[in-house]
């Protein structure tokens, strides 16, 4: 039999009323206690159902965006088993709208998720909770993490140099450290201070793998001349950085952490922050303002530096040219001699003996340092010294023009510079690509240098105490608020001492800028150790 739309085959006569989920119908001559047993019997069909419609499809959402693979929101489906929800026109509209609109980009995931996710896909892996074995504190928090992802994304490249250089230096500076008493993984701030270059120059000046200044390199018995700059050298900087990372982890109580920190800032703005937070918690102190962002980052790079550098492949460095372990032979130099001379003795060429000595600043071995120790190839020993012993002395050293720079002042013509110098205006002139009549006033010229100054005794860190032949001191400058009880605290020493050593008085007020003794040594078996004091 044909049916009407809306109307129901088993009561005739009635009305249809659309109503989400079911069909109201209504019955003029319905008793009215019949119709109240028909809503009820409909409104709790209503409860029953709308939660059901409400939470099923929640759970397989739930289940799909635990996945590692869950599709955006916006591309869910329902199973192709349900029937099509009715909906109005107004949001058929809408849901037209947004689907044909551009879906979001990232997937949805939680940071578990991003932990466990395998590296199929290329993205970062971030480490496990397991670190490597190491013999300095590891820590691992977000501060740590952000370097630990700077490294294998924007910082991968020279990171990447790094570890190549690092195979070249790293034996031998941690067998500096082994017999200081240090731990060797140490060797990590190297890396992050210079990348184990040894030619490397800050914008402050600091020089050489482990980044001394002038002062502090000198304090540690470094030779800083112009001749000769030790701070390039991989065992003797390595030797200094030791010494002074000792002092430091003695003066923070056994805190690797703050003698990090107190490397790259130095020790008294340590010291400064501890008393200002009254905390010798780094990470604490790391949450205030007194520190530059430089230290404060400075231990949670070295950390990151040292947990991927333990094991490199983890952190996708799968493809590094790591350059083989140097090694090398020393030879005995009693008198200046050209490096190219050298390397021709020893078979090799002038570039690999300025690489096996980075601390030679030009041409030939200092003047002044007899028994100069100059590292030639490994294997090579027996034949330069054969050969060596057969060069008269006078041929193995060639003199050349060094050269300086000077600016000149308002005064000045190149007749009066050449004059200072010891040269003439026409060679001052051609080297400088000026014409007689040029003005020079503010110029940079290059000069050349008058006379051979003698540096025999220049570039000693620790100075020779006067008289005492192997004795030396380590030196302290004077900064505003020093008082003698303070630095005597600091340093460790007894304020007798400090008074006995700058034969000063008790209660003398300490001028900014004035150098003071802190601290003495003498020389036992080729190292320097402390003095023991006197009475």
């Amino acid at each position: 039999m044909a049916q009407s739309d809306g109307e129901c085959p088993c009561y005739k006569g009635f009305r249809a009323i659309d109503f989400p989920g079911s069909f109201l119908y209504t019955l003029p001559s319905m008793k009215k206690n019949h119709l109240v047993t028909y809503l009820v019997i409909v409104a709790a069909t209503l409860l029953c159902a709308l939660p059901v419609a409400a939470v099923e499809p929640v759970q397989p959402l739930l289940a799909e965006l635990s996945s590692p693979t869950a599709p955006l929101l916006g591309t869910i489906e329902p199973a192709a088993t349900e029937p099509p929800a009715l909906a109005p026109v107004d949001d058929l509209a809408a849901t037209e709208s947004v689907e044909s609109a551009p879906a979001p980009v990232a997937p949805l995931f939680s940071l578990q998720e991003l932990h466990d996710r395998s590296d199929s896909d290329g993205e970062l892996e971030l480490p496990d909770a397991t670190l490597p074995l190491s013999d300095i504190p590891l820590t691992l928090n977000s501060k740590v993490e952000y370097f630990l992802y700077y490294f294998q994304t924007g910082g991968k490249p020279a990171f990447s140099r790094w570890l190549s250089r690092s195979s070249r230096y790293i034996p031998m500076m941690k067998d500096v450290l082994q017999r200081k008493g240090l731990p060797e993984d140490l060797v990590y701030v190297a890396m992050i201070e210079s990348g184990f270059q040894m030619h490397a120059r800050s914008w402050a000046n600091a020089v050489g793998p482990w980044q001394f200044i002038s002062d502090t390199g000198r304090r540690y018995a470094l030779k800083i001349d112009q001749w000769i700059d030790e701070r390039k050298d991989p065992v003797k900087a390595t030797t200094a950085a030791a010494l002074y990372l000792k002092e430091l982890y003695g003066m923070f109580k056994g805190d690797w952490y703050l003698a990090a920190a107190g490397y790259n800032a130095g020790e008294n703005k340590i010291l400064r922050a501890i008393n200002m937070y009254n905390t010798s918690d780094f990470w604490e102190l790391s949450q205030g303002t007194y520190l530059k962002r430089e230290t404060k980052e400075y231990v949670p790079k070295l950390l990151a530096a040292a947990i991927i550098a333990k094991d490199p492949a983890r952190y996708g460095f799968t493809d590094v040219a790591y350059l083989t372990p140097i090694e090398y032979d020393t030879v005995t130099i009693p008198s200046r001699t050209n490096l190219d001379l050298a390397a021709k003795l020893s078979g090799t060429t002038y570039e690999s003996i300025k690489e096996l000595n980075p601390d030679l600043r030009h041409w030939c071995t200092p003047p002044n340092y007899p028994d100069y120790q100059l590292n030639i190839p490994k294997g090579s020993k027996q034949q330069f010294e054969a050969e060596f012993a057969k060069i008269p002395v006078d041929q193995r050293f060639t003199e050349r023009v060094l050269y300086s720079r000077y600016l000149a002042r308002k005064k000045d013509s190149l007749k009066s510079v050449a004059r200072r110098f010891g040269t003439s205006p026409a060679v001052l002139a051609e080297l400088n690509g000026l014409s007689a009549k040029s003005r020079i006033t503010g110029k940079s010229l290059v000069v050349p240098v008058k006379q051979t100054v003698d540096f025999g005794n220049e570039g000693r860190t620790a100075r020779s105490v006067a008289g005492v032949k192997g004795s030396f001191a380590k030196y302290y400058t004077v900064k505003h608020g020093d008082t003698l009880s303070a630095l005597a605290k600091h340093f460790n020493v007894s304020t007798k001492l400090l008074t006995t050593w700058n034969r000063l008085k008790a209660k003398v007020v300490l001028k900014p800028g004035r150098r003071i003794i802190i601290a003495k040594f003498t020389e036992k078996n080729g190292e320097l150790v402390p003095a023991e004091p006197k009475g």
